[in-house]
């Protein structure tokens, strides 16, 4: 990515699926380990609709605040599965189930390289 860090688009899915209320929302950090991508993003939602939906809002967002477009998008209308690529950002959003079952968690993390998303707190007035 030239105009956008790899990191700052994956911290703008990672805004675009808590705005949604996706859930269990990680980033983990894979340059080191394969020349697909810099990150993964990862979140769950509870239903297809919801899956959809996140995908399509991780979509415009992006595209809204940085005009850019996914390379690829796979199964954001299936709702199981959903993978969103931008080059060096995958988005993986997932029903429960499926999460489960590939635990990508599992075969990428390595105990540095994976971060929980947590929003900011709202400032108090």
């Amino acid at each position: 990515m030239s105009e956008i860090s790899s990191k700052e688009l994956a911290l703008a899915a990672c805004k675009a699926l808590a705005d949604r209320r996706g859930r269990d929302i990680v980033t983990i950090y894979v340059r080191d380990k394969t020349v697909l991508c810099d990150y993964f993003v990862l979140a769950s939602g509870s239903s297809s609709t919801q899956i959809r939906a996140l995908g399509e809002h991780v979509e415009e967002e992006i595209e809204k605040a940085y005009a850019v477009q996914p390379t690829r998008t796979e199964g954001v209308h299936d709702g199981r599965w959903a993978v969103i690529d931008y080059g060096d950002v995958i988005v993986h959003i997932f029903n429960d189930e499926t999460r489960l079952f590939y635990h990508l968690e599992r075969l990428w993390e390595d105990g540095g390289n994976l971060e929980k998303y947590e929003e900011a707190a709202p400032e108090e007035k």
